[in-house]
């Protein structure tokens, strides 16, 4: 099992013998063992040099930086674990060939509402009633064999993400108004405890496709840009449901985060230093589940689980295998 380790204090990070140690400000010093790290995430001020940026490469450790807002800025990566010029040609023969690429881009999109789906189930007659949420994202499922563009699927998308961003106002409690997605800056608690979560699945996503051969920036659903690893973004809305919403749901209801783990500030709304360590926490022993995987037939966790969709994919490009999404069934 792969660690990641979560760093919110303000000082700087430097390698230690064979470790790394934080330093805070105050003069407090802590050791991360990472023999077995997958990445460190730095939420807090943190300086940093050459030095331990070429021994955490030396390991094969990410670092993923979040800046402003807690906001996703970017990563250090190792070099690749593996390397492979054909992997990178059928890629992007794949993104150049437009029934390829849409028949990829739906393939992401079928997934993500599955799952999402899944979601809506487990609350539907649990006190609620989503019946009409349901149809809503069956209807958008079904739709998509008759998306003929990337933007027609794109469009299906976010209609389905809208009936189920529809459900958090009534599977949440009285003090946690949604009213619709909005970010950069987030607007209340809700909005940015997704910012937040999928900033996270995101991240480890980036860590999971730099152990495949492919590359993290040719994606299919998603527009290849720059300053952004598009292809992580296809991935990462797979797992959005099952990863942060499933722990957002958790932690408010259960009263693991309440309005006091969240701070105002210029206009926006984010979580304090407590409510993001609460989150981490959950979201880290989230990812070490371990469920009976039918295809693998083994446990594997969800961290597993992440780096196995990127050689699906992989393996899909190379060999022609149809990609099948990950989607829950249990």
């Amino acid at each position: 099992m792969n660690d990641n380790y979560h760093v919110f204090s303000d000082g700087r990070i430097e390698r230690q013998d064979d470790t790394v140690r934080v330093v805070t400000d105050d003069g407090e010093k802590k050791y991360l063992p990472i023999e077995n790290a997958e990445a460190i995430f730095l939420h807090g001020q943190i300086d940093y040099n050459t030095r331990f940026v070429s021994f955490l490469n030396q390991e094969g450790v990410a670092v993923h930086v979040f800046g402003w807002h807690d906001h996703y800025a970017g990563s250090i990566m190792p070099k690749r674990g593996q390397t492979s010029g054909q992997t990178i040609v059928d890629q992007v023969r794949a993104y150049d060939d437009p029934d390829h690429r849409l028949e990829l881009a739906k393939a992401f999109v079928d997934g993500s509402i599955h799952n999402m789906r899944s979601n809506v189930t487990y609350y539907n007659g649990r006190g609620h009633d989503f019946e009409h949420v349901l149809e809503e994202l069956e209807d958008a499922r079904a739709s998509l064999d008759r998306m003929g563009t990337i933007d027609e699927t794109m469009g299906v998308e976010a209609r389905a993400r809208k009936a189920y961003y529809s459900t958090f106002d009534d599977i949440l409690p009285e003090g946690f108004v949604f009213g619709g997605r909005q970010y950069n800056p987030p607007n209340n608690e809700v909005n940015s405890l997704i910012s937040f979560g999928n900033s996270l699945v995101y991240a480890n996503v980036v860590s999971a496709i730099r152990a495949t051969a492919l590359d993290p920036t040719v994606s299919y659903l998603h527009e290849p840009g720059e300053r952004r690893y598009s292809l992580a973004l296809d991935i990462a809305d797979l797992f959005k449901p099952l990863l942060a919403d499933r722990i957002i749901f958790r932690l408010v209801n259960r009263g693991q985060l309440t309005i006091d783990d969240f701070e105002d500030d210029m206009n926006s709304c984010l979580l304090n230093e407590g409510g993001r360590k609460t989150y981490s926490k959950a979201y880290e022993e989230t990812l070490d589940e371990t469920i009976d995987h039918p295809d693998l037939g083994k446990k594997v966790s969800y961290q597993y689980l992440l780096r196995v969709e990127a050689y699906k994919l992989k393996k899909h490009l190379l060999t022609g295998e149809e990609y099948v999404p990950f989607q829950r069934w249990w």
